[in-house]
This record gives structure tokens, sequence and C-alpha cells, in this order.
């Protein structure tokens, strides 16, 4: 893909304000749980009071996302997201000022918290699903690897923004950060015009539900790939959030570990600019061919453990994970009716996350009587007998580019 096509979606002015407002959004993010963390350890100073907040926050995520998905298939998204993003710009605020006015408590922060995530909920499948009304289908490759890079870039510098803030001026400045970015990534949206989709607001939720669960669940190649992930994402995220800390702790330390993160990251980055130009006829082939990438890391991080290394192999691993990340977008894009696509966003996500929770209470008991590094080796065979078993169905195997007048009409976009 020449740089001209790759930087085509630009020209879209709608495409332009997601765009910012995704990315705007995410920075915010990636301050908070920095932010959100030492505010609770510097009022309890208890991991299990910080436990609960956390849990307090996904957990509404999980349980509103079905409902996410029929909302933003109903209703204008761009309206729906504007309405998400004040109201966790809302909660977000009153968590700041009960901080910086010590007013706070672990209920208050818990409650908080509990409707910040059931917002961030509506926000994640409308925001995919509103993709593809900003570009022509012939661009969703491109568009999909520049939200991804701005995405990533918002990832790395929010992280690093989060830990400066809560360092120089506390915890209650990054919150009120956090609330900025969410109210900017809203009024970002306002002069977004996209035309509407087709909805059936005299339907029951329950009729979406199941016209959403018909689209997901009749197409092998999705619930295949979702259902992989669900597993894969619980052993991803209990190896790098608690067995890796763990090694890295007996072995290169904690801030050769944080440069291992960061480094991740900078793959994610990289990801983005590589999907920018690889030829992508069959983009879920490509994708999970590509997750493959970061089987080596946790060979390594198991066996030989070492800076450079691991930090070469995270750098890889991100670049996967990111080619990974458009390629499903686009296939999702390319094939789901426009007006049921964010429902199959939201089964998508609900799928992918529902298991992480159990793998993370599952893997320290696990490595508590089996050892860290031989657990770490399970979840690698466990990802990789995963991406081999998906990538042997014809239909995910096989899936290509769709024509860009079956998938939905050029005319459902805006004129750019």
């Amino acid at each position: 893909m020449s740089t001209k096509a790759s930087l085509a979606p630009l020209a879209s002015q709608p495409f332009r304000w997601l765009l910012a407002a995704r990315t705007t959004a995410i920075l915010g993010n990636f301050v908070a749980p920095v932010a959100i963390a030492f505010a609770v350890l510097d009022l309890t100073g208890s991991p299990a009071a910080l436990g609960l907040v956390l849990a307090a926050r996904s957990l509404p995520q999980v349980v509103f996302m079905l409902a996410g998905g029929v909302v933003a298939d109903r209703f204008p998204r761009r309206t729906v997201i504007i309405v998400a993003a004040t109201v966790s710009a809302l909660t977000q605020a009153a968590a700041a000022a009960a901080v910086l006015s010590g007013t706070a408590t672990v209920g208050m922060l818990v409650a908080i918290e509990a409707v910040n995530g059931a917002a961030s909920a509506f926000i994640f499948p409308a925001a995919a699903a509103l993709t593809p009304l900003t570009v022509p289908s012939s661009m969703l490759q491109p568009a999909n690897a520049l939200i991804r890079m701005g995405m990533s870039g918002g990832m790395i510098l929010g992280s690093a923004l989060g830990g400066m803030l809560v360092a120089a001026v506390g915890p209650g400045v990054g919150l009120a950060v956090d609330a900025a970015t969410f109210a900017l990534a809203a009024l970002l949206l306002v002069p977004l015009r996209v035309n509407s989709t087709p909805r059936g607001e005299t339907r029951s939720a329950r009729h979406d539900l199941r016209e959403g669960w018909s689209e997901f669940s009749r197409r092998t190649w999705v619930w295949t790939v979702v259902l992989a992930f669900a597993l894969l994402n619980a052993g991803v995220a209990a190896t790098m959030g608690i067995l890796g800390p763990v090694i890295a702790d007996d072995s290169i330390g904690r801030a050769s570990w944080g440069l291992v993160l960061a480094a991740q990251s900078l793959g994610l980055v990289l990801g983005g600019l590589v999907s920018l130009r690889l030829p992508m006829h069959h983009p879920l082939r490509v994708g999970l061919l590509a997750m493959l990438l970061g089987a080596p890391f946790f060979v390594v991080l198991a066996l030989a453990p070492a800076l450079v290394p691991l930090a070469l192999l995270a750098l890889a691993a991100g670049i996967g994970i990111e080619v990974f990340s458009v390629g499903w977008d686009v296939s999702l894009q390319e094939h789901i009716p426009i007006d049921r696509l964010a429902r199959v966003y939201s089964y998508d996500m609900l799928g992918s996350f529902a298991m992480i929770p159990l793998g993370q209470i599952v893997v320290g008991p696990a490595a508590a009587a089996f050892g860290a590094p031989q657990t770490v080796l399970s979840v690698v065979a466990l990802i990789t007998v995963c991406l081999l078993v998906v990538l042997a169905v014809p239909s995910v195997r096989n899936l290509g580019r769709a024509d860009v007048h079956s998938a939905r009409r050029e005319t459902d976009v805006v004129a750019l």
C-alpha cells in the first residue's frame, strides 16, 4: 500500500474527528489506572481495597457490554459516545474532587468507578462500529491502522503522564486530567457528522440481542476466534500482569520489566505502521499468524529471562497484536451488516474478556503448585494451540476482503 493510500482516510473530516477523540480518550484512560491506584493506596495502604475499586469498574463493563451494543445499533453512535464520555468525565471529576479535598472513601470510589465502568461499556462498541461510517470501505484497513496507532501512542503517553503527575502533584490531579480528556473527547465528536444507520427503535431490547447473537453465532469465523481469544486473553493477562513481575523480581528486576512493557507498547505503534503498508487480502489469516510472534517472548521469559532478548521479543509481540487487531476490525467491519455491527462487537468484547478474571485467579495457585516458569510454558502452549486450531478452520483461514458494495453501501458514509 502506497503512502498516499495509507494516509487517505485523513482526507475524511469525520474520520479526523473520530481519530482525535479516540486518541484523546485513551490517553486519559491510561492516566487513570496510575492515579486511582495511588489514590487508594494513599487512602488505605491496602492492595485488597485497590482490587475492590478496580473490580468495581471492570465488572460493570462486562455486565453492560451487551446493552452497549444494542444502544449503539439503535441510536446514533456519535451521540452514544458523547453521552457516555460526558458521564465518564463527570465521574472522574467527582473522584478527583473527593481525592483533592481529602473526603474520599473506598466506598465512594467504588460507587464512582462502577458508574464510570458502566459508561465505558457503551463507548467501546459504539466507537468501534463508528469507524466504517467515517470512511469508504476501500479505506477500512488504513483507517483502522491509523486509529490503532493513535490509541497506542495515547497508551504510551498516558502511562508516562500518569506516573509523572502522581509523583509531582498527586493522584487527584491525575484523575482531574482523566476527566478533562473525556470531556475533550466528547467535544471533539460534536462536529462529526455521519449518516444515520437503519435502526429499529420500536423493537424490544431482547429482539435486538437475539438479532445480534444471530449475526455473531452464524459466522463460524467470528465465534471461533472469540472463543480462542477468551482463553488467550486469560492466559496473557495472567502472565503479563502476575507471573511476569514475579519472574522479573527474581531475574531482570522491576525497572527492566518496565522497559520490557515499554518495548511492547512501542511494538504496538510499529504494528500500526506495518498494518498501513501490509497487503491484507486475507486480513484474519494474516492477523492470526502475526499473533504467533508473541510465543517466543513467553518461552524466553520462562526459561532464560534477560532484558535485551525480552525487550526485542516484546517489541515483536506488540507488532503482532496490532496487526491482528487491524485485521480483525477490517474483517468485522466489511462482513457484518453496518446496522448490527455494534452488537456483534459487544458479543466479541464480552466473550474475549469474560475469562480474564478466572485466569488471574487460577494463575497464582498454579504457579505455587508447579512453579512460575512451568506455568508460563503451559500458557504459551495453550496460546499456540488455540491460534493453530483457529487457523485450521476453513472459514477463518480463507476469509478474504469483502466486495465494497456487498458489505455496506458507500452512501452510508458522509461525503468526504
